[in-house]
């Protein structure tokens, strides 16, 4: 395919995930060849950015390069994670529509013209969003991953006003990728790193509703580390986007501080010969 009919990438960042590759690449290609679908597939591409799985995931997108499908890997040996994986991908579209996906089939590959066609000058980041009209959140997860799940979205709340920067399967469109600084690479959640950095004004995002898959291969990449991670990112991204309502607020309290010590200092002292 001709790079100047590429007008949308799909990235997947992938470690250990080769048993979902082949389903993963194959359902996309087939939501995109139905006649309903607003996106043609012969205008996408997939990017599989794997860690050095060494686990054949380069042998299978071989087999499917010859199968015709428009799919390609970038292994990375001297980087690792998931958002630096996001960025590379981001960086290597060809795409001008950007979507990023998780290589695990919990984001179903159905959703993902809808969520390309989404994408316009005027939305420049798609979410799809758990929290939607119909939907019910995380309805095959344990109960401990749904807890995990509200409560990272809750602490997000203030930096953001989309309903689940948590899902991981978002979209951006080329130039807003262009304009964000200091992404955080070792961060849990780059869709939030992304809202705030690349300045996304609440009226340029579009949701699509989704509801999650179940993992049939592979295993699942939550850890102890990870959500650790994710606390990290969130203080990083608190004090990116309030640094200066917090200098604000130190500031109303040294200044109130020092009023009521001059207030303090300034008043009558209690006469030494007072008795009671």
């Amino acid at each position: 395919m001709s790079r100047q009919t590429t007008h949308y990438s799909v990235i997947v960042p992938a470690f250990r995930e080769n048993g979902n590759i082949r389903p993963l690449v194959t359902r996309i290609y087939a939501a995109l060849r139905r006649g309903e679908s607003p996106v043609p597939a012969e205008q996408v591409e997939i990017i599989i950015v794997d860690d050095n799985s060494r686990d054949g995931s380069v042998e299978t997108v071989q087999d499917l390069q010859r199968e015709g499908y428009n799919v390609r890997i970038i292994v990375r040996t001297t980087e690792r994670g998931l958002s630096s994986a996001v960025v590379r991908g981001f960086q290597e579209a060809v795409g001008d529509n950007m979507l990023c996906m998780d290589a695990d089939l919990q984001h179903p590959p159905e959703y993902v013209p809808a969520m390309l066609a989404s994408m316009s000058p005027t939305y420049t980041f798609v979410l799809g969003t758990r929290y939607g009209k119909g939907v019910e959140m995380d309805k095959d997860w344990p109960l401990y991953r749904r807890i995990i799940s509200s409560g990272a979205r809750l602490l997000a709340l203030p930096l953001t006003t989309a309903s689940d920067p948590m899902s991981g399967f978002f979209g951006i469109r080329k130039e807003s990728f262009l304009k964000a600084r200091n992404l955080n690479s070792q961060g849990f959640k780059i869709a939030l790193d992304l809202l705030i950095k690349a300045q996304i004004p609440p009226n340029a995002i579009a949701e699509v509703p989704f509801s999650f898959g179940v993992r049939s291969e592979g295993e699942s990449k939550l850890t102890g580390k990870v959500m650790v991670k994710y606390l990290e990112q969130l203080a990083e991204l608190y004090w990116h986007k309030f640094s200066i309502l917090v200098v604000i607020f130190v500031l109303l309290v040294v200044i109130g501080f020092l009023y009521l010590v001059q207030t303090w200092l300034g008043s009558p002292s209690t006469p030494a010969n007072h008795r009671y």
